[in-house]
């Protein structure tokens, strides 16, 4: 399954991430984004409130039993043991983390996980990958622009880097371009304002540009 969930970021390269939205919203916003061509979801940890992590396990589920095999969900802002094993528990396929931790990438792996650990420099990246990392988030991205990814590939063919953090349908083709193998998308992709409003139709037109995007 590791390997399987691997290709498919390699393939469809777009993680939607969901970050602070209520329950109820999870599934509709979920299969609004598969119908917009987007099947890799990401729903994240708040570090601030312990006592949400449950829900987001809970999220991370729901989606899953939804849908079983149309969607891959994998957990965001995983900074400790405990949510890591949460998000094992509730069925994510992929762990992805703001920082590079050993502790965590190697128990990601450990558990039969997608890694993907957040990097800045060159030397982080290249740390994260012996440790284990299968890819690298390289974050914020938008605000260093795809430059920034090329320099980074220059000398570090080998990592697989994926362009997250200012990301949006315009500025896809040129990270591309640098070598950025997969995208993750927040607030520009899963506008919270169309959620509440229930908009759904609007969030799966979003996530049919960026797929569109990934051709240009």
């Amino acid at each position: 399954m590791r390997e399987k969930i691997i290709e498919e970021i390699q393939e469809k390269k777009l993680i939607a991430i969901v970050r602070g939205l209520p329950q109820a919203q999870i599934v509709p916003l979920a299969s609004a984004l598969i119908a917009g061509g987007i099947s890799l979801i990401e729903v994240t940890f708040d570090q601030q409130e312990p006592t949400s992590w449950q829900g987001t396990a809970n999220a991370i589920a729901a989606i899953g039993a939804a849908h079983p095999t149309k969607a891959r969900v994998g957990a965001g802002t995983v900074m400790n043991l405990q949510q890591l094993r949460l998000a094992r528990d509730a069925g994510a396929k992929f762990i992805i983390s703001p920082h590079a931790e050993e502790t965590i990438i190697r128990e990601t792996r450990a558990l039969g996980l997608v890694s993907l650990p957040g990097c800045l420099t060159p030397t982080e990246c290249a740390q994260a990958h012996a440790w284990g990392a299968d890819f690298i988030k390289v974050f914020p991205a938008g605000s260093l622009g795809a430059g920034y990814i090329k320099a980074i590939k220059a000398p570090l063919r080998h990592l697989r880097l994926l362009a997250v953090g200012g990301v949006n349908e315009k500025n896809i083709p040129a990270f591309l371009r640098a070598g950025a193998e997969g995208f993750g998308v927040g607030g520009n992709l899963v506008d919270k304002t169309l959620v509440a409003a229930g908009r759904f139709d609007e969030i799966t037109a979003l996530a049919r540009e960026y797929v569109k995007a990934l051709d240009a």
